[in-house]
């Protein structure tokens, strides 16, 4: 028994050497953790339990069968992130290089299987440089098997990626479905195809940098929710998502922590919204004293910046908060906030977090390029999934409501539980200098001074419509609220709704505006 159990410590300590030294050293000298580091740093200590060490490819063309390490490239197991078991895989570059091979994909799908039977999350923290060539067509297989995965999953369990490295090709789409796309700068790389075959095709001279690396992903495409400065800090970002979300479709979200006295007044916010209507002003200063200690965990925070979303915690109850940020393009909605916005509402309905809206928006972006870009559609994913959203959902009006913008940004009509307006409300269909000069064109243009003319009128048009009073007699507004009472008034409306059971007419399912 004791050779086997040295036979045993010897082939662990194979498996956890990964490629062997020199290649650790590598990854190590290119800024990176190595599989098994990331793994120890993103989970509870000592709580990670690995499944498939042994695991090995059972594969014979291009002599692959002279070289079977252990783990086949891929570390997969579970733990615990804050105490809550959580199910991950790390890819392992010391091994092929982290190619995805047969045994590597079923290793992961196994995982992904667990993870939904049990009602946990799965992070996968990918570092490959793809499918593995000299496998063939079982490792295009083996990426449709984990798209499939994702897919049923979604909506399911949280689905967490972080890109530590290259993932190319086909690999992209694995992270794409998945909830949040976590990257880090200089070191990790998403594209289709890489700079060389994009100037073989196109012409167009790109680095990897610019093609497809943190940055460009986080402010351009939108297609990483976080860029982060290196592995460790990426990897502690995630940890810090998990005070937010819950385990899976069924359970609440994690109370919060905090000694923030629920009935704290805040008489910053009596004065926070400019006398003058065009200025601005940045709605993160209103969310961060509002929610508890003024911390917001801002999602896509590079991304479509005129929409701000993220997490909080406002009398220690967990919400998603949608946000116009006049401080960006005077929070106007356009092709890429309404998509990010549409997205994050979708996740926040699918796993039970309440939605928070503040809204200070001036309408739809006008333009040819928003047009032809299919602002009607994309507009329309954001009103889709406010309406379809069954969580409560709660908005603050604190300045502009314009126009069909309006309507989307969680309106009474769209089943809003509770709506609330400060005094500074403007909710009408659209700003007073252009009401007027559609409505009263002709007074003015007959008029002995037209200028005195029309500024006469918009005065008119503001004391009837630049307020929420009106609004209010209809019963779409529910109070309007002295702003400093705004954290009292979240507060006791999310105790109140915290019950709530809302259903959909019997569907497959809908089709959202894609």
């Amino acid at each position: 028994m004791t050779d086997r159990l040295k036979q045993l410590e010897e082939r662990r300590a194979e498996a956890r050497l990964g490629g062997g030294a020199d290649r650790i050293a590598k990854q190590h000298a290119k800024g990176k953790l190595t599989a098994r580091e990331r793994i120890d740093l993103l989970l509870d200590e000592g709580s990670f339990e690995e499944m498939g060490m042994f695991v090995r490819h059972q594969s014979h063309d291009f002599s692959l069968e002279k070289t079977r390490p252990y783990g086949d490239g891929v570390v997969t197991g579970y733990g615990t992130i804050k105490g809550r078991t959580v199910y991950v895989f790390s890819q392992d570059f010391t091994v092929f290089g982290g190619s995805l091979g047969q045994a590597h994909a079923q290793k992961i799908v196994r995982l992904m299987k667990l993870a939904m039977d049990n009602g946990a999350p799965v992070i996968g923290l990918n570092d490959s440089g793809g499918a593995r060539i000299q496998e063939g067509v079982v490792s295009l297989g083996g990426y449709a098997d984990i798209f499939l995965l994702n897919t049923l999953a979604s909506g399911v369990v949280p689905q967490i990626s972080a890109i530590l490295g290259p993932c190319a090709g086909g690999a992209v789409y694995s992270p794409a479905i998945t909830d949040f796309v976590y990257m880090v700068r200089n070191t990790s790389f998403m594209f289709v195809t890489g700079p060389d075959v994009v100037k073989t095709v196109t012409h167009e001279d790109v680095s990897f940098e610019d093609l497809g690396g943190a940055e460009t992903h986080a402010t351009k495409s939108g297609v990483a929710h976080m860029a982060c400065d290196s592995d460790a800090e990426c990897l502690l970002r995630i940890r810090e998502l998990f005070d937010f979300i819950p385990q899976n479709c069924e359970d609440p979200p994690p109370a919060g922590r905090s000694d923030d006295p629920v009935d704290r007044r805040i008489p910053e916010l009596d004065h926070v919204v400019p006398e003058n209507p065009n200025k601005p002003y940045d709605m993160r200063d209103v969310i961060r004293r509002i929610v508890d200690d003024g911390r917001f965990y801002e999602i896509h925070a590079e991304y479509a910046e005129n929409l701000l979303v993220g997490f909080a915690h406002i009398g220690r109850r967990s919400v998603g908060i949608v946000a116009n940020n006049p401080a960006v393009l005077a929070g106007v909605l356009d092709v890429n906030s309404s998509i990010k916005g549409a997205r994050f509402v979708r996740f926040c309905d699918a796993f039970n977090i309440p939605l928070v809206v503040f809204e200070d928006v001036p309408g739809f972006m006008p333009g040819t390029d928003q047009e032809w870009r299919g602002i009607i559609r994309h507009g329309a994913k954001l009103l889709y999934a406010f309406s379809e959203a069954t969580v409560p959902k709660i908005t603050v009006i604190t300045r502009k409501a314009y126009g069909g913008a309006y309507d989307v940004m969680n309106s009474k009509h769209i089943l809003a539980d509770v709506n609330l307006a400060w005094p500074s409300a403007e909710i009408a269909v659209m700003g007073p200098k252009g009401a007027v000069e559609i409505i009263y064109r002709r007074t003015i243009d007959q008029a002995e001074d037209p200028e005195a003319t029309e500024n006469r009128i918009i005065e008119e048009y503001k004391e009837k419509f630049a307020n929420p009073y009106v609004a209010a007699e209809y019963g779409y507004i529910d109070d309007i609220i002295i702003p400093s009472n705004t954290r009292v008034r979240l507060v006791r409306a999310l105790d109140m709704l915290r019950h709530k059971v809302a259903t959909l007419p019997r569907k497959k399912h809908g089709n959202i505006p894609l």
